[in-house]
């Protein structure tokens, strides 16, 4: 197999510590950075086999952290990275490894956790659309300037009393110096006692409780108004939930806006 020139360009050269566990079985003879770069780059970074490498130990674990999943979320969605990194960081608020969950897993909820009493398992989504024009729907006037990624609402339907669920998630750009963490800490917002980001484990803001969600944000779903909500982590992601509009009032809804 003959390996493009833009592949050996990327492959490390720099030595890493080993970070191996006592325990570990596979301290003699496993694969090298630059084998498995290769054997990634080849299988399109699949995230469900990254994700199981990463349980194999440490030292998989460590690589998958700093290499393997910065790659899958350039690969996965590169204009989206390029403009995430375009303020001059080398990395990603909250790290790659929680941005790769975050592209490619829907969190659903626990039943007393976020979202009430509601209860639907997480699941891996194997494509989902992030838009950064959907993202100034979820922002005050006062806080447009900021970069804000959302992704379609995966749908759940037919859940009971509950009706047509939607959770969508996001990522915010630079969002410690955001205007919207700027105002959320101006308003004094409490962080959730005890529930945590499902992609980083960071503590999150009740954008409902902080009276932060706009009008527009229910007609770029094709939501109900009074029936939005979503949290912002420490890190920037967002997570929320929404109940669905019938087919043909989301089409009026839509239409109105």
């Amino acid at each position: 197999m003959k390996i493009p020139d833009k592949v050996l360009k990327m492959i490390l050269t720099k030595q890493y510590r080993c970070v191996h566990s006592a325990s570990c079985q596979c301290i003699k003879g496993h694969l090298s950075e630059d084998v498995l770069f290769l054997v990634f780059h080849r299988l399109n970074w699949n995230p469900k086999l990254i994700a199981t490498l990463s349980c194999v130990c440490k030292w998989f674990d460590d690589l998958a952290k700093r290499v393997l999943w910065k790659e899958f979320c350039r690969t996965r969605a590169p204009k989206m990275m390029l403009d995430l990194q375009s303020s001059g960081s080398h990395s990603i608020d909250g790290n790659w490894r929680p941005l790769g969950k975050l592209l490619t897993y829907c969190s659903g909820c626990k039943r007393g956790g976020l979202f009430k009493n509601i209860q639907i398992p997480g699941h891996f989504v194997y494509r989902t659309r992030f838009s950064r024009t959907s993202g100034k729907s979820f922002l005050l006037p006062q806080c447009r300037n900021d970069v804000l990624y959302v992704s379609d609402p995966c749908e759940h339907l037919d859940q009971g009393e509950e009706g047509d669920l939607g959770f969508f998630r996001g990522i915010f750009k630079s969002f410690a110096t955001s205007n919207v963490r700027r105002m959320l800490n101006n308003k004094g917002a409490r962080l959730h006692p005890t529930e945590f980001c499902p992609y980083c484990k960071a503590k999150l803001w009740s954008m409902l409780q902080a009276n932060m969600i706009p009008q527009s944000a229910s007609c770029r779903l094709g939501s109900y108004e009074d029936c939005i909500e979503y949290y912002v982590c420490l890190n920037g992601h967002m997570l929320g939930i929404c109940t669905l509009l019938p087919l043909s009032e989301s089409e009026e809804a839509s239409e109105k806006d």
